[in-house]
């Protein structure tokens, strides 16, 4: 594609008022989801008083959802207007965050209720994360969706680094209640933006009586599993994630202890993803369509994945901290960079070899198959950690990482040109 024709996308992505709103309410839905995963636990131990385990199980009810539902919200998502899925969601997760703050004013709210608002919450961000990557699709051209992937995907991992400490400075500037309901006020937000929609999608097609949910749970499963390319997606997800996991069991104790790194030094070290990741989703706009995707998708993964065995070579004091703290970032940066140019490039390839009818299933399918091992990665890394040692359980934490881009680079994947043939 001409750099002229990539200019007229881009312009005409950014000209079209539905894919404004849509952008604008998936960005302060992600906001508000990823500061409540932080105001919520926050809440819990300053004003209910818990302990390390029950903040465990808070945090582990709140991602239960994700294990538990993404099949079936993928099967269900495929047979409703995304725009209805995303508006309810952000409606059900505000009224939530809502009455969690009315009853924290009001002193009535205890762990138990804690924990329903905390799986509410989580079901409700399943449906909504299944419904956005299926929505542009169905609301957008072809040709549209790299860069419309590049932005939407942006946004969300500013979220997900900004989220976190604001949701940190609500809690310390304010009320614990007044920043949830801070919280609220975003999936408000994304509410209105996503309800003025005008694009009216069509529905999916239903011939008689619709398939039984295990049917179609079973159907998309098969489908993913039947194609090389999202085959490969799903196992390649799969050993990230759970690496990823293991690795940052042993990371965030390796920084403190064995760099011995003030807290604030570990947050710097941290944040650089942020902005390693937008600029990996504005290099996801260009390079797959000039280097071709195949190449683009194994030598990003490579890159970012290899910059974290970095880390175990990094040593503590005598090493003046400042040295290592520039160096963590340096680190940190390159793999939210290249991470997040896998990430949006993977989710091109995706939809593209995708029928716009699968599309919530085979979303759901994946991140099913990836998100499911990272309980168990995290049980292996703090096992390694206690057995081996820090510094050895993150070089071989780490080095798994890397059976990521060995899986896509003998894979058909490897083979994608510059050019995604749609189905």
């Amino acid at each position: 594609m001409s750099s002229n024709s990539d200019r007229a996308v881009a312009s005409g992505l950014w000209q079209d008022a539905d894919f404004r709103r849509l952008w604008i309410g998936q960005t302060a839905s992600q906001l508000g989801e990823s500061a409540s995963l932080v105001i919520l636990p926050l809440i819990a131990v300053l004003t209910l008083k818990v302990d390390a385990g029950q903040l465990g199980a808070l945090r582990a009810v709140g991602q239960a959802p994700i294990l538990l539902l993404s099949l079936f919200v993928g099967a269900w998502v495929d047979r409703w207007r995304t725009r209805t899925v995303m508006v309810l969601a952000d409606l059900g997760r505000a009224l939530a965050l809502g009455a969690t703050a009315v009853a924290a004013l009001l002193g009535g709210l205890g762990l138990p209720t804690l924990l329903l608002v905390a799986f509410a919450v989580g079901v409700l961000s399943v449906y909504f994360d299944v419904a956005y990557q299926t929505s542009l699709v169905r609301l957008l051209k072809r040709d549209q969706l790299l860069r419309a992937n590049s932005a939407v995907e942006g946004s969300r991992s500013a979220a997900q680094i900004g989220g976190p400490a604001l949701g940190g400075v609500l809690v310390s500037l304010l009320s614990a209640p007044i920043a949830v309901a801070c919280s609220a006020l975003f999936f408000v937000l994304s509410f209105r933006s996503i309800a003025r929609i005008r694009h009216r999608e069509a529905m999916p097609e239903r011939s008689g009586r619709p398939p039984r949910v295990w049917r179609q749970i079973h159907d998309g499963v098969r489908f993913v599993i039947g194609d090389p390319a999202l085959r490969t997606v799903g196992l390649a997800s799969a050993a990230y994630q759970f690496s990823f996991a293991a690795t940052m069991t042993a990371y965030l104790v390796f920084l403190p202890r064995d760099l011995h790194l003030s807290g604030s030094a570990v947050g710097l070290a941290l944040a650089a993803i942020g902005p390693g990741a937008l600029v990996g989703s504005l290099l996801a706009a260009r390079l797959p369509g000039r280097f071709g995707y195949g190449a683009v998708l194994v030598s990003a993964a490579a890159v970012g994945d290899g910059a974290l065995l970095c880390v175990p070579a990094l040593h503590g004091p005598p090493t003046p901290a400042a040295v290592t703290i520039l160096l963590l970032v340096a680190i940190n940066f390159v793999f939210g960079t290249f991470g997040q140019l896998v990430n949006v490039t993977v989710m091109a390839v995706r939809q593209a070899v995708t029928p716009a009818g699968m599309q919530g299933r085979a979303a759901a399918t994946i991140t099913f198959v990836g998100m499911g091992l990272t309980p168990l990665g995290s049980l292996v890394g703090g096992f390694l950690a206690q057995q081996w040692g820090l510094r050895t359980a993150l070089l071989v934490t780490a080095a798994g990482m890397m059976l990521s881009p060995a899986l896509m680079a003998v894979s058909p994947i490897a083979r994608l040109g510059r050019e995604l043939t749609h189905r």
